[in-house]
C-alpha cells in the first residue's frame, strides 16, 4: 500500500469562499473521457464561475473570449454539454447540474 504524505504542507488546498467543485465521479465514471477539449474547457469555466447552486451569469461573448473559442466551437461545446446532461442554459443563465447516473458518449 502506498503511504500518502503531503508534499508541500504550505500549499494544501482549502475551499475558502469559492464554490468550485468537481465530484470524483467525473473522472471515475467516464465523464472526463466523454468530453471534447472545448466541452471540457467550457465545463471547467462554468464550474469555476458558478455560485453554490451551480449558477453563472457570464455571457456568451465573455466566455468565448476567455476560452479563445470561435462562435462555432463555443456553440458546439455548449450544445454538447447540454446533450450530455451536464448543464442547462436558458439563453442568459447557466446552471452546472449534478452528474447524471451515467456519462453520455
Amino acid at each position: 500500500m502506498i503511504r500518502k504524505k503531503i508534499l508541500k504542507p504550505d500549499r494544501v488546498r482549502c475551499p475558502g469562499n469559492g464554490f468550485a467543485f468537481v465530484p470524483h465521479r467525473f473522472l471515475t465514471d467516464g465523464f472526463l473521457q466523454s468530453l471534447s477539449r472545448h466541452e471540457l474547457a467550457l465545463y471547467v469555466f462554468l464550474v469555476l464561475a458558478a455560485d453554490k447552486n451551480g449558477l453563472s451569469f457570464y455571457g456568451d461573448k465573455t466566455i468565448r473570449s476567455v476560452l479563445g473559442l470561435t462562435d462555432e466551437a463555443y456553440i458546439f461545446a455548449r450544445t454538447g454539454l447540454i446533450h450530455k446532461d451536464l448543464i442547462v442554459h436558458d439563453g442568459v443563465l447557466f446552471q452546472v447540474l449534478s452528474l447524471p447516473a451515467h456519462a453520455h458518449q
